[in-house]
């Protein structure tokens, strides 16, 4: 197997574990508090973090206070907020449901920086945020939608695992705003550090020790932790190191793929027409993004010194 190859493949395993955090959250949210789920699954991953970072021989950065600011509040939003919000919402959304909401990424992450930081959307990202909405809309939307029982605590979480999306959209964006960029795994092993303390506090107000012992739940947040938080790193830049960056930006397309799948084998969840339609709309926004992105880079290079030559 060639290089390209092997990206593709680690690339591709990256985003099937970030998938799968989706169907784990559901095993999770059963046996505990988010705020404990978290600043376990952090006092898990930080440890190993700083391990590779001493085998690799990288250093801590050193950051302005603004920046170092500016990473606290990655941490709170992208790592904490993001892991807390899509616990919370799987005691009460679907895997299926949770999954799509989670593939739009992508098209959110695209729409913040257009609302915050005053972007001009091109063409495609403007089809790729409708698309992504329409994909949301049509899982989540349907007849019966607004009656029965449980359509109130559906929608409730529906809601806590698109704003889990959108906390992970706002670590973009505050990554893009560092005056001194922080190389991946040091940033990553801030994140976990920084989220573990972030947690601890309001994890002691959910008293864990109090509530009986939940072997899934704790296996679900190991899992959490050892596969989509560090092998996920791992995985992701190793591929991403070999392929091409639109070429890595598509393979987050099988984030909703996986984590629909995964909810019909693992939890047997029944899949809908209506949840497969929102997948295809959702992939379809990933490669708008990925593409519109492709475009304006390349058209970037071609109007650099010697670019179009």
């Amino acid at each position: 197997m060639n290089s390209r190859h092997l990206g593709y493949l680690f690339c591709a395993l990256a985003m099937l574990g970030v998938g799968s955090t989706v169907v784990v959250s559901k095993s999770i949210a059963a046996g505990l508090p988010p705020f404990s789920a978290t600043a376990l699954r952090f006092a898990i991953a930080f440890p190993l973090f700083v391990l590779i970072m001493r085998w690799r021989g990288v250093r801590w950065p050193r950051l302005s206070r603004r920046d170092a600011l500016l990473v606290i509040a990655q941490a709170g939003a992208g790592s904490v907020g993001y892991t807390v919000l899509l616990i919370s919402g799987m005691k009460m959304a679907s895997a299926a449901d949770a999954g799509v909401i989670a593939g739009t990424l992508p098209s959110v992450s695209a729409l913040v920086a257009v609302l915050a930081l005053g972007e001009r959307p091109a063409p495609a990202l403007i089809g790729a945020i409708l698309l992504a909405t329409a994909g949301v809309l049509v899982c989540t939307v349907h007849p019966g939608a607004f009656a029965g029982p449980h359509a109130a605590s559906s929608w409730m979480g529906n809601a806590l695992v698109f704003a889990a999306i959108v906390c992970e959209a706002l670590f973009i964006l505050l990554n893009r705003k560092l005056r001194t960029p922080v190389a991946p795994l040091p940033l990553s092993a801030l994140m976990c550090g920084i989220g573990l303390l972030v947690a601890l506090g309001p994890a002691c107000v959910e008293r864990p020790w109090t509530i009986p012992l939940d072997t899934n739940a704790l296996a679900g947040v190991l899992y959490y932790a050892l596969v989509p938080t560090v092998a996920g790193f791992v995985l992701w830049y190793a591929g991403a190191a070999r392929i091409s960056g639109a070429e890595a930006g598509l393979m987050t397309a099988l984030v909703p793929v996986s984590a629909v799948a995964l909810a019909a084998l693992v939890l047997h969840e029944p899949v809908s027409a209506a949840q497969l339609a929102g997948v295809a709309c959702v992939l379809g926004a990933v490669l708008l993004a990925t593409l519109g992105k492709a475009a304006k880079a390349g058209v970037a290079r071609s109007k650099a010194p010697g670019g179009g030559t």
